[in-house]
């Protein structure tokens, strides 16, 4: 039992390792606004921990298709804490889709993207705001961050925020309010993280328990095989989301005869 943890712990710091060399992190904050003439509404994308407003960017041009002005947001999501983050790639978005002229703002978020979302909008609500996915979100934390929070490497990687979304009491997912907007919530169970699963209780993507992406008032939930790393490049994800900012439901309903 002993050597199997000390495999299991080494196995994970080399996952985390790799990561590190094959992430590209932010180190501007910036806001991609492409913005359609006739379009009256707009979606802010917001980027998940470690990432960069690239890995939204298949999201951003499908949605641009269907109609929708787009404002990819590109934060330092390592640098800073939820509090100070979440104002700040909130706010970037949402000043590009105004300035766009729309009339209705929805988000798009994947994983710490969605908590920065709650946060920010609790507390300054948005007035605009229509509907919202997320993909993957800790809504309730991730026992990752409870497993690994005091390892050398994981506070290098996760930075002060993502040392945020563990499961306690005390960390920021517990702490906010139950969504009061249309909220979808798609989770993923395809993990290519076996390391990291082993950390996990039950079904996951490879960083979020399927239970942990729930959040108190959601509208609609969806379970897709797909990884957590790779969700928001999921052909089916990606029309599930379309669907939902246009009708409020994964599956739209079958119109009436």
């Amino acid at each position: 039992m002993r050597m199997h943890a000390r495999f299991l712990r080494h196995s994970i710091v080399f996952s985390l390792s790799v990561v590190v060399a094959l992430s590209s992190c932010a180190t501007t904050t910036r806001t991609n606004l492409v913005s359609l003439d006739d379009a009256s509404e707009c979606v802010v994308l917001l980027h998940g921990l470690n990432r960069s407003w690239r890995t939204m960017g298949k999201m951003a041009a499908a949605l641009q298709q269907e109609g929708f002005s787009t404002a990819n947001v590109d934060y330092p999501s390592q640098q800073g804490t939820v509090e100070g983050l979440a104002p700040l790639a909130v706010n970037s978005g949402l000043d590009q889709c105004r300035l766009s002229g729309a009339n209705k703002i929805h988000f798009v978020t994947h994983s710490m993207g969605g908590i920065l979302l709650r946060y920010a909008h609790g507390l300054d609500p948005i007035p605009e705001l229509g509907r919202v996915v997320m993909l993957a979100p800790p809504n309730q934390g991730s026992e990752v961050i409870d497993r690994t929070r005091d390892w050398g490497l994981t506070r290098m990687i996760s930075g002060e925020a993502g040392l945020q979304l563990g499961t306690s009491e005390s960390d920021i997912p517990a702490r906010l309010e139950p969504v009061n907007f249309e909220l979808g919530v798609i989770a993923g169970t395809g993990t290519i993280n076996p390391f990291m699963s082993a950390v996990l209780p039950e079904q996951d993507d490879g960083k979020v328990t399927v239970e942990r992406t729930k959040a108190d008032g959601m509208t609609d939930f969806l379970v897709v095989p797909v990884s957590h790393s790779f969700i928001m490049r999921n052909d089916e994800v990606i029309d599930k989301t379309a669907t939902f900012l246009r009708s409020g439901h994964f599956n739209a309903p079958a119109a009436a005869d």
